[in-house]
């Protein structure tokens, strides 16, 4: 099997190390694990492509690659030029420092790659560890994700609905905010929203006097609506989303065309 992995922490980032693990146990012994990741940080730009301006692509090491680009830039650098249209069977978004449930969702450049693997026709899983008071401080904060990582991927695989039509299905998964003990197992949960929590900005002042505007994020042990992601995530349970690019509100179609007539 062939697999591209990349992500939006940039290609230094231990979450990049640990996906290359799950990797290489996916792809087994005469498989290949390529990287094409971010050469600096590129979380928070979503589905962003560099669509204005070139990107500057670097070889690091024996199928390893950086761009100056965001993730979604990454699989379409791997696809057309990186691997010269040797097409990955599999692509690997994460594995992200930080939830990627509920809201986050909307935001997260993890859930860009996959994404794009995704409307390129290439079945593709977008990874995230919770991060949480249960973990924050071992030694290593990634176990969870580390330990189950790869059979999480496997029984997507084997198990997993992977669909042929123009917007396919690719998988959100968020390991809880526990150790890989404490982690009960997997349950499928839909997109959850955080209610009375959002993203804000707080302004700063330089010693010049000029304003500057940081993006204030939402405090993210809230829960969403039970059995949504988030909500199981702090239950304990790795949180597996099947996704769509495909933006449509399609239960309201129907009523807004009679209304509309």
């Amino acid at each position: 099997m062939r697999i591209l992995i990349t992500n939006d922490d940039g290609i230094n980032a231990p979450g990049l190390e640990v996906l290359t693990e799950i990797a290489t146990a996916i792809a087994g012994p005469g498989g290949e694990v390529w990287t094409v990741a971010p050469a600096f940080e590129q979380s928070g730009v979503g589905h962003c492509i560099s669509y204005t301006h070139p990107m500057l692509i670097a070889k690091l090491a024996e199928r390893r690659f950086a761009t100056e680009g965001s993730p979604a830039d990454c699989v379409l650098a791997a696809i057309y030029d990186v691997l010269q249209g040797a097409r990955p069977d599999l692509v690997l978004s994460g594995v992200n420092r930080g939830n990627n449930a509920a809201e986050n969702v909307l935001y997260s450049g993890t859930i860009g790659g996959a994404m794009e693997a995704a409307l390129q026709g290439v079945p593709a899983i977008a990874l995230s560890q919770f991060f949480g008071p249960d973990n924050d401080s071992i030694v290593d904060p990634f176990e969870s994700a580390r330990q189950h990582g790869t059979a999480v991927v496997r029984a997507l695989l084997d198990r997993g609905i992977w669909t042929t039509d123009d917007y396919r299905i690719f998988y959100n998964v968020n390991f809880p905010p526990r150790t890989a003990a404490g982690t009960l197992g997997m349950k499928v949960a839909p997109q959850g929203f955080r209610r009375d929590t959002a993203f804000g900005v707080e302004p700063h002042h330089s010693p010049s006097g000029k304003k500057f505007l940081w993006i204030k994020g939402a405090p993210q042990q809230t829960p969403t609506l039970p059995g949504s992601d988030a909500a199981v995530n702090l239950e304990g349970y790795i949180a597996i989303t099947p996704m769509r690019a495909d933006l449509t509100a399609h239960d309201l179609l129907d009523d807004l065309a009679g209304r509309l007539g």
